[in-house]
């Protein structure tokens, strides 16, 4: 635990005031030269409060005002300071390495409670052809959308109350901090997940709603006919050229091209993790015929690709109503970016109540963050990814 020198931190808010104060501990946080947990929430308050203020946290003293003005007493600093002290511990949690799906999407800032995107009707390469004196074509938004759900706000209130304080109870409200960081990231992470499984289908294509994964049509149709699921385990890379394979029949249906893909992504199951790693870090493969024929060795072709895993994509695909054994051999191979998105109408931010408010007095409750955020997990556009359900049976739904 690092030695905070809370009497020069005080002078600084004094000094270069609370917006480059709070920056400076902001940046410092971020970049790992100070923990929240190197913080003391009493010695905070000494340092802002004065210890006097601190010591009437007693309730021997009684009938004392924590927050009234006096000498020495700077309930801003203390609020501003603790507040980003909460905050840093609150993104730390809510940005956790075990949300992978979270990590494998971009975030679309949005105004809009649910918007219309739209997209470029393609036209087909030949006309690109300009002839000498002729006016070049123009390339214009056409019909072609897509329409993504309505946003939802989430957040809860992270309270510092006089105890807290007086005990030094620090760890106390970084692990609350903590809590509503991961309560907020989990949630997050599963409602995308819950898209990249197909247990919820939001994709709605030119006025119609689609399911993300069919395993009928031919891929052609203007109606959105496409098949990007599979029933191949992953146990070599055949099973990996099986899915690729799928890609090459699903075309755009604005130009009847084949959509243009570079799958750089697999997210297994962590029953599956030594097989992925073992199949796609491999430095040669074997081309056995079958036929008698000598097997032929090459260097592995799948090494371009990003192997991650999820034990939270499992558990949701056995609430998806999976069985354990099955479940385990799901498995996803794609562009993830170009499939889903987050539409963040803000991020993770948190605010802190006004001083002197009745949660002080009715509650003990010296300050309160409040942490939230508003958005929504949308599929973009599903023919960027192959869904492999490893049943083996043709069964795959």
């Amino acid at each position: 635990m690092r030695s905070i020198k809370y009497r020069e931190l005080k002078r600084m808010y004094e000094l270069n005031g609370p917006e480059k104060t709070v920056e400076h501990l902001e940046e410092s946080l971020k970049s790992g030269a100070l923990k929240p947990e190197d913080f003391s929430i009493r010695e905070l308050a000494e340092a802002t409060l004065s210890p006097d203020r601190v010591r009437q946290m007693d309730p021997r003293h009684g009938g004392a005002c924590l927050l009234e003005a006096g000498d020495g007493v700077d309930v801003t600093a203390f609020s501003n300071i603790t507040g980003q002290v909460v905050q840093a511990k609150i993104l730390e949690a809510y940005e956790q390495e075990a949300f992978v799906v979270s990590k494998l999407v971009d975030t679309i800032p949005t105004r809009l409670d649910g918007e219309r995107i739209p997209g470029i009707g393609r036209i087909s390469d030949e006309a690109a052809e300009v002839r000498p004196g002729m006016p070049y074509p123009s390339l214009g938004f056409g019909e072609d959308y897509i329409e993504t759900p309505q946003t939802t706000k989430r957040g809860f209130i992270v309270p510092v109350t006089k105890e807290a304080i007086f005990f030094d109870r620090t760890h106390l409200i970084l692990q609350r901090a903590a809590e509503v960081g991961e309560v907020l990231g989990l949630n997050k992470e599963k409602r995308l997940i819950d898209l990249l499984i197909g247990a919820a289908n939001n994709y709605k294509w030119k006025g119609a709603n689609y399911n993300t994964y069919s395993n009928a049509g031919t891929g052609a149709s203007p109606d959105g006919d496409w098949i990007n699921q599979t029933t191949e385990e992953l146990v070599d890379w055949t099973d990996v050229d099986a899915a690729e394979q799928l890609f090459a029949d699903i075309l755009d249906p604005n130009t009847g091209e084949p959509v243009l893909i570079q799958a750089t992504t697999v997210l297994v199951m962590p029953a599956y993790r030594h097989a992925a790693h073992r199949i796609f870090n491999a430095a040669e493969i074997h081309y056995a015929p079958g036929d008698g024929a000598t097997t032929t060795v090459a260097a592995n072709p799948l090494g371009n690709y990003t192997v991650v895993e999820s034990r939270l994509a499992y558990r949701r695909i056995m609430a998806f109503g999976e069985e354990s054994e099955q479940a385990k051999k799901w498995w996803f191979i794609g562009d993830f970016r170009k499939s889903f998105a987050y539409m963040e109408n803000w991020p993770i931010t948190v605010t802190q109540s006004p001083a002197n408010s009745e949660a002080d007095f009715n509650q003990d409750i010296v300050a309160r963050f409040k942490a939230s955020e508003r958005g929504a997990a949308a599929v973009i556009n599903p023919r960027y990814v192959v869904r492999s359900t490893g049943a083996g049976d043709g069964s795959g739904s």
